[in-house]
């Protein structure tokens, strides 16, 4: 029995790395997947890969622009009347990290694609949500959300705590709503974004670390538990990387 039978999941950021693990294994539970991302070239290819026929449609937009996001979900709920499941996977990150490198524009970048964007993509999926009293809303975060770092930098960490906020100050609005709302925390995963490090990663360190289908497999965890259970927080790293 596919556990997510027709439901209607939009994945942002789908065309790699995470989104598109997680797009994958939602496909084999039976569900109709709407991948979304900034790069229509890379998206086409990944609907290539899932090989999901009819359940998969790929849709380019930015979703730090809220008009592009409001005709994303328009799209997907003209293609299969609802959104059931919303991940808000889409995020990025730059080299010139540090405070002092930072500038209007690049914060407002970092803002823009890791906080922004998940605004805007709960406010256009969230009224069609509270209608049916039903939907479950995914935010990947980062350890970085909770535990701020040079690693990540200021304003990938500010903006990813503040994704924490949005996601528990929604979660606690809704308790009675049938909305469910996780937000789940990775450590070091190898995705694209570690390119953009500015140390380069060493093939073994990324060997040794998270990979895509580990959060994919958290998702789905928390995307097929009965609507009475809800996972506020869940935190994912790798066993070698040190959480304190």
């Amino acid at each position: 029995m596919k556990r997510l039978k027709d439901k209607v999941c939009l994945v942002t950021g789908g065309g790699s790395g995470i989104g598109l693990a997680v797009a994958r294994v939602l496909l084999e539970e039976g569900a109709r997947v709407a991948i979304a991302g900034r790069d229509p070239a890379k998206l086409r290819a990944a609907a290539r890969e899932l090989d999901g026929g009819e359940r998969v449609i790929h849709l380019p937009a930015d979703v730090a622009d809220p008009a592009q996001v409001r005709n994303l979900v328009e799209q997907v709920t003209r293609q299969w009347a609802r959104i059931d499941i919303l991940v808000n996977n889409a995020g990025l990150n730059i080299k010139e990290r540090k405070t002092r490198e930072l500038t209007p524009e690049t914060w407002k970048l970092l803002r823009g694609a890791n906080l922004d964007g998940a605004f805007y993509c709960v406010h256009a999926v969230l009224p069609q949500m509270l209608e049916r009293h039903d939907g479950i809303i995914i935010n990947i975060n980062s350890v970085a959300g909770k535990r701020p770092s040079p690693l990540g930098g200021a304003a990938y960490a500010a903006a990813k705590a503040g994704m924490r906020a949005l996601g528990l100050c929604l979660a606690a609005e809704e308790k009675d709503s049938g909305i469910r709302i996780s937000n789940i925390f990775p450590g070091e995963v190898e995705t694209p974004i570690l390119d953009v490090r500015p140390q380069p990663v060493t093939a073994e360190q990324r060997q040794q670390i998270l990979q895509p289908e580990d959060i994919a497999a958290a998702v789905l965890f928390v995307a097929t538990l009965p609507p009475r259970a809800s996972v506020p927080e869940l935190i994912i790293k790798p066993t070698t990387q040190v959480y304190i």
